[in-house]
């Protein structure tokens, strides 16, 4: 009697600890998130929200044992189908997240980069701008307002779902000295550029082209420019500066709006970046084709590519040609 008794003793602990007590659809693994300030109760609700206990009332029978109540972790998780009770509530009592690769590219601005960036880690979009946009915490990190979004380099980064808007931004600060330390600074330093004209220049030549192969011909147009001392009359400046970014088509009445992103006006670059550039753009630039062009448009077969020329004559001939293919596609504004 003692033996049965203590066999089923044996077997009922071995379902409460070590029987599997997680289902997942299809056997496949499934993230769940759980965020900071969450409470024993909270964290139940989110695994039993999704089907994933089998059993509630022995997975809340160990989860008192191993005083989960006092151990709760936020971050992501990921659960296998099959977990017992036991290897569930150790892994959520560890903090051993699942990394997540937050990816951004293709922003404009703050706001933008913020609103991408709490879709995937827990840092809310409102405070990643407030602290982009807060001078004295800026003021911490060597930057400025007016060129602070240089601290932002699109690419994919590794980092824990619970990641706060702080940390996000220290981490982008520690990424941004890591890519500017040794050889682009130096390269920069070689062109009489500060990393921030650099950024600014990569701005322009990420909205005048999404063709990587062309990016440093545009670039070095644009250098050719400065050297001249011509102002850099780049049309996405224009289109910046009014505010209006479903511009089709920069027109005179355009480029007479006042203000120092207007370089049809202003001589020089613009006091800050026009958008977040993409590393290809910043290399572009770092890495600019030595050509004599001073002008470029786009070409009239509309692939993207742009037609460049080194007088003003060719030029005109190769602006006619596009801008009859606009009207060709009724495209007047």
């Amino acid at each position: 009697m003692l033996v049965l008794l203590a066999a089923g003793a044996g077997y009922l602990l071995y379902s409460i600890i070590l029987k599997p007590n997680v289902w997942t659809p299809n056997n496949e693994a499934v993230a769940i998130t759980i965020p900071t300030g969450t409470d024993y109760e909270t964290a139940k609700s989110i695994l039993y929200s999704q089907g994933l206990i089998i059993n509630r009332k022995y997975f809340e029978w160990w989860a008192e044992k191993k005083n989960y109540a006092q151990s709760v972790k936020p971050g992501k998780y990921l659960i296998n189908n099959n977990m017992s009770n036991n290897d569930l509530i150790n892994l959520l009592r560890s903090g051993d997240q699942e990394p997540v690769q937050l990816i951004f590219n293709n922003v404009r601005d703050f706001p933008q980069v913020a609103l991408n960036v709490s879709g995937q880690i827990e840092a809310d979009s409102a405070s990643i701008v407030d602290l982009l946009t807060d001078s004295t915490y800026l003021s911490l990190l060597g930057l400025k307002k007016e060129t602070a979004s240089i601290l932002l380099i699109p690419n994919t980064y590794e980092m824990y779902w619970n990641t706060s808007a702080e940390g996000f931004v220290k981490r982008m600060h520690e990424e941004y000295v890591k890519f500017w330390n040794g050889k682009r600074t130096s390269t920069a330093n070689d062109m009489n550029m500060s990393i921030a004209e650099v950024v600014a220049l990569a701005s322009i030549v990420e909205k005048e082209t999404n063709k990587d192969d062309e990016k440093p011909v545009i670039a070095g147009v644009y250098i050719n420019r400065i050297k001249a001392g011509w102002r850099l009359q780049a049309d996405p400046t224009v289109i910046y500066a009014n505010g209006d970014y479903n511009i089709k088509r920069v027109l005179n009445v355009h480029k007479e709006v006042n203000s120092p992103y207007n370089t049809y006006r202003v001589s020089g670059l613009p006091p800050g970046p026009i958008c977040i550039p993409s590393i290809a753009s910043i290399d572009a630039v770092l890495n600019y084709d030595h050509n004599s062009y001073l002008f470029f448009c786009a070409k009239d077969d509309l692939s993207g590519y742009h037609a460049f020329a080194k007088t003003n004559r060719q030029h005109a001939k190769n602006a006619k040609k596009y801008q009859e293919a606009l009207n060709k596609m009724g495209v007047y504004k």
